[in-house]
């Protein structure tokens, strides 16, 4: 890579400048001289330049025209600029600079000084990309790290319990299915459009992280819960608000941890304020909430329990659609009818053996 000869056009209407240029730069660097603006913007649609070294004083477009273009322009926005005068303001260099010019140099052009300041600014243009795909690359290597715990954390919540196997992994899917379709009806669009979408989907696994807490005895009994144990079991919503409060105390603001934080304390709240652990009411509930809501008790009915057998697909999209405007919110429920069929397809590919039926489902919703 260090082998690649740097590529620099000089935009000049002084023919003397040109030739100096050329010649002093030449031998180490791919030059290309333009008379004009217009003609620079020509030369850009076949070489992408290193540096452009541009002179403010030019007949039809000057400098800053130019270099106002250039900065429009999301293509060559990046592109470094010095400028080239032959005038000695304070004004103008100020002008330059607010434009987004890099550097200033005075001509006459001294060779000497010509080759020191482009091999400087090139090499700091390198240092930067170097540090950006650093960065990216350490944005990455935490992103994966992150996942990474994510998953172990997710799987140590569902090693509790066997049977629930896939929970977590299936609400995933089923909640990414009605994130689509908010898009496509354009509906929460201006709230959904200011979420990182990996961020949300992934914190979504979380929602049952405050479960660790709750003791076997409960979590595993085979049967239904007493009025005790079930209030006991619906305290698993604020587990996991602490814990998930407890690591944002050693983490600087992080989106995933807030997406993870709503998801486990509202997925159990009711369009109706009859849920828990906040009884919050209608868009009181954050959308993150609303929509797991619906993916956790379509999973929770689908799935083999220790109290339950597994409902069918129809059974359980017929409950959910019964819930409308009392456990579910209504625009998410008519989102749902609409693309239950996906939520079939995920929970079939899925299915495990039933067990013994029991007619009491309450616990689950």
């Amino acid at each position: 890579m260090e082998n690649i000869r740097k590529k620099i056009v000089l935009v000049d209407d002084n023919i003397t400048t040109l030739t100096l240029g050329s010649f002093t730069l030449g031998e180490k660097y791919d030059i290309f001289t333009v008379p004009s603006g217009e003609k620079l913007f020509m030369l850009l649609k076949r070489v992408f330049p290193d540096l452009i070294l541009l002179d403010i004083d030019m007949p039809g477009m000057d400098g800053y025209e130019v270099i106002k273009r250039l900065k429009a322009d999301t293509i060559t926005t990046d592109i470094p600029v010095i400028f080239l005068t032959g005038k000695n303001d304070t004004g103008s260099e100020l002008e330059g600079l607010t434009l987004g010019a890099i550097d200033y140099i005075s001509k006459p052009l001294s060779p000497p000084l010509l080759l020191k300041r482009i091999e400087l600014h090139l090499l700091v243009e390198s240092q930067k990309k170097e540090l950006l795909f650093y960065n990216s690359s350490l944005t990455k290597t935490v992103l994966d790290m992150q996942n990474s715990v994510l998953k172990t954390v997710a799987d140590l919540v569902e090693s509790r319990d066997e049977i629930t196997g896939g929970h977590v992994e299936r609400t995933r899917m089923y909640l990414e299915i009605l994130l689509d379709a908010l898009i496509a009806q354009k509906i929460h669009l201006e709230e959904i459009q200011s979420w990182d979408r990996d961020f949300l989907l992934q914190s979504s696994q979380l929602h049952d992280l405050g479960k660790i807490h709750i003791k076997d005895d409960i979590l595993l009994k085979p049967g239904k819960l007493t009025d005790d144990e079930f209030n006991t079991m619906k305290n698993h919503t604020l587990f996991g608000v602490k814990i998930i409060d407890e690591i944002e105390r050693h983490t600087p603001e992080n989106s995933f941890l807030e997406h993870a934080k709503i998801f486990a304390g509202t997925h159990h709240e009711k369009w109706d304020g009859t849920g828990y652990p906040y009884g919050l009411l209608g868009e009181n509930i954050p959308l993150q909430g609303r929509l797991m809501a619906i993916a956790d008790v379509y999973d929770a009915l689908i799935s083999t329990r220790p109290y339950k057998a597994p409902l069918t697909h129809e059974e359980a999209a017929n409950i959910i659609m019964k819930g409308t405007g009392t456990h579910f919110d209504p625009v998410l429920t008519e989102l749902f009818a609409g693309v239950s069929g996906e939520f079939s397809e995920i929970s079939q590919s899925w299915k495990k053996e039933g067990r013994p039926e029991i007619a009491d489902y309450t616990a689950v919703v």
